[in-house]
């Protein structure tokens, strides 16, 4: 399990790499990435986690998530952005290992809670999530800034 900072850049785009296959979206993960500089100020900020899990000298696992500072109390949430892991490495606790090491990365940075999204039908994330925690229904809405 391996955190990543600026110096990460070769991890972060295999990260991106995995992304773009699991979710079979390189439009989003692979077609328009970051120049270095972008790259190496979001993985140096307070505000961005990256995690991956590796095996055999290759990304198999990644998780990006966001710090919320809260405006309610002085109070932290963190919010999981992104999670995969290679079709070959599931159901072997690769992603279970890489929240728990983003649970103890919320406590050091005083986080009160941790949470995620999943899609209607994504079962296998589902269950995942409900083995971690507890479910809360909700809607999701996307807004253009273009209103």
């Amino acid at each position: 399990m391996h955190e990543l900072g600026p110096e990460d850049l070769e991890r972060f785009r295999a990260m991106l790499a995995l992304f773009s296959r699991v979710f079979e979206m390189p439009e989003t993960y692979a077609a328009a990435q970051p120049d270095a500089d972008y790259a190496r100020r979001l993985l140096a900020a307070e505000h961005f986690i990256a995690l991956v899990a590796e095996a055999d000298g290759a990304v198999i696992g990644g998780l990006a998530a966001y710090v919320l500072d809260k405006f309610e109390q002085a109070r932290r949430e963190i919010y999981i952005y992104d999670l995969a892991v290679d079709a070959g490495w599931r159901r072997r606790g690769v992603a279970t290992a890489l929240i728990r090491r983003l649970q103890a990365l919320a406590r050091a940075r005083g986080a009160w809670v941790i949470f995620v999204q999943a899609d209607h039908g994504d079962d296998p994330a589902i269950a995942l999530y409900q083995g971690l925690g507890h479910r809360e229904d909700v809607l999701h809405f996307d807004i253009s800034p273009e209103g």
